[in-house]
């Protein structure tokens, strides 16, 4: 089955990256110059920019979210190693959550398996970031989804979910390759949600922006979003660059 395999990001020095994502989130080295916590999930790669990364609501890409077992845990692990993260709050009824940045300015997000409160009393693995972490979502923008719906079916991608995300401006849409179906076969039921956190695989999540107009990619010479690999995809789409910008994937 197809994966979500590759996140390739663009910044000032890749080697710091690598450090922070290692040490500090606990990710391994794959072999194929990537980090990641799993050969399920999607690996991250990090390449030379001239300038610096400067984010935007405009941007193709938002982040991604690492999904764990204990937030509070990941929270005191990361304050401990000195990152600066947002306390976790329970979001609407999207997720509970928080936000930090790696050290070039790139949002990552914490997601816990369960929304507050719904944790079960299990014990966790201390020595990993948050009882054992996983990237979770690959989040990208676009103003218009169906185009993007419509590729991502015709891939042979499953939608997980659909969320509206109420006062924000934005509905956000959840896909993945497998043949994990979702607790409720209505996808906006809330009920999904905490399921879809707790895949042990990599789901590209799309944050439509609602009369947003046609998102961005940065130029070739700056910081940001390089593109998504994604293997065993049948010809002609074998490891396709996932580039989201207005209506075109």
């Amino acid at each position: 089955m197809p994966k979500i395999d590759l996140i390739k990001l663009r910044c000032l020095d890749p080697a710091r990256q690598r450090t922070f994502y290692t040490d500090i989130l606990g990710m391994n080295d794959r072999g194929d110059g990537a980090v990641t916590y799993g050969a399920a999930e999607a690996g991250i790669t990090f390449e030379n920019s001239v300038h610096s990364y400067q984010p935007s609501s405009r941007d193709t890409y938002w982040k991604v979210a690492l999904a764990v077992p204990n937030i509070e845990l990941a929270y005191e692990q990361l304050t401990a190693r000195g990152v600066e993260v947002g306390v976790p709050r329970q979001f609407q009824d999207v997720g509970y959550l928080t936000h930090f940045q790696d050290p070039e300015g790139f949002t990552i997000e914490l997601i816990e398996h369960w929304f507050k409160g719904n944790r079960p009393a299990t014990q966790h693995d201390t020595s990993r970031l948050g009882g054992g972490a996983c990237l979770n979502l690959l989040t990208l923008r676009t103003g218009d989804i169906a185009p993007i719906r419509e590729e991502c079916l015709a891939w042979g991608m499953a939608p997980l979910s659909v969320q509206d995300v109420k006062g924000y401006g934005f509905t956000l849409h959840f896909f993945a390759f497998t043949d994990d179906t979702p607790p409720n076969p209505n996808l906006t039921a809330v009920e999904n949600r905490e399921w879809l956190y707790q895949r042990p695989y990599t789901v590209l999540e799309i944050q439509e922006v609602h009369e947003a107009g046609e998102m961005v990619l940065p130029d070739m010479a700056a910081a940001g979003y390089a593109g998504t690999e994604i293997t065993s995809m049948p010809q002609p789409v074998r490891n396709a660059q996932l580039l989201i910008s207005g209506k075109t994937l």
